[in-house]
């Protein structure tokens, strides 16, 4: 089973013990409908990837950790759409979650699939409850203040914000607590893994950045030129797109390099190699050096 097929079945597992004949039928529906069909679920599997290179030996409660972590990342998803932030019209290709049930039933879906979260993690911890204190401490952390996604949305509310220090809290602390969280889930000391899940995490938000800016909607799933239409700090903004381009492959040379040593280190290598060419393609490196070519050669003209 590879591990986005892993995922997709955790998550379904988890959902069923979720869902329930007493449940409000539209509530459920949302949730699902924020859920699935998903991204790249690069969190989640990072997660499961790090615990099976750290020896895994409680399948369960790895599999609640990856799917606690991509619940909480598509619970940001849903408050980050709704028209007090982006008020953005799709996400992954498909209407948003406001769009299609309401402002009140979007708000509560980003509320319940956070509870759900942390349920899957409850259910699952049983066989090694010190593991999963842990666990529950650096997801946290991953989350909410100071350092978390939800304070990554909140520092778009400021007048002012450094941009690694937004990057860090938006994007770069749920990579922490996924690779931090495969390793604990695995019984394993997470701190070698933390370098990891930081430098993934800030590439990850540079990439964004570009592809903000390069990208039309359809190829994004989601709007495109938000970051310029809200104002929002982005690399590509600070850096220009080549600049950003640079430190981009300098981050993920960075992530690959910081893979600690285990037995699946270069499985591992090739999975940051590979969502590096995903997130931002070599067609997309060739079309930036194009046009940074052609704008030498008028400046030089």
């Amino acid at each position: 089973m590879s591990l986005i097929e892993r995922i997709e079945t955790a998550l379904e597992h988890h959902f069923s013990l979720t869902h329930g004949a007493s449940a409000p039928p539209r509530l459920m529906e949302a949730m699902r409908h924020a859920v699935f069909p998903g991204g790249a679920r690069i969190r989640p599997q990072l997660c499961i990837a790090v615990a099976k290179a750290c020896g895994e030996n409680d399948r369960g409660l790895t599999d609640a950790a990856a799917v606690a972590i991509e619940l909480l990342h598509c619970a940001s998803l849903v408050h980050d759409d709704m028209p007090c932030f982006d008020n953005a019209d799709i996400r992954r290709g498909q209407v948003t979650v406001h769009k299609q049930f309401g402002e009140p039933l979007a708000l509560l879906t980003g509320d319940a699939l956070i509870v759900m979260a942390y349920q899957a993690i409850a259910r699952s911890g049983r066989v090694h409850p010190m593991r999963t204190v842990e666990l529950l401490s650096v997801i946290s952390d991953g989350v909410g203040a100071p350092d978390g996604i939800v304070a990554g949305q909140a520092w778009e509310c400021e007048s002012r914000v450094e941009l690694s220090q937004y990057q860090r809290a938006k994007t770069g602390a749920l990579f922490v607590a996924a690779t931090c969280g495969g390793a604990l889930a695995a019984g394993v000391d997470p701190q070698p893994w933390r370098k990891l899940g930081d430098t993934l995490g800030e590439a990850y938000q540079v990439a964004d950045d570009i592809r903000d800016v390069m990208m039309q909607a359809d190829q994004l799933g989601k709007p495109a030129g938000q970051d310029a239409h809200h104002g929002r700090p982005s690399a590509a903004a600070d850096l220009g797109l080549v600049g950003a381009l640079d430190y981009f492959n300098n981050l993920m040379q960075t992530a690959v390099d910081s893979v600690p040593a285990c037995e699946s280190r270069a499985a591992m290598r090739q999975l940051v190699l590979k969502e590096s060419e995903r997130l931002v393609p070599p067609s997309a490196c060739e079309i930036i050096s194009r046009q940074h070519a052609a704008k030498s050669t008028r400046v030089s003209a």
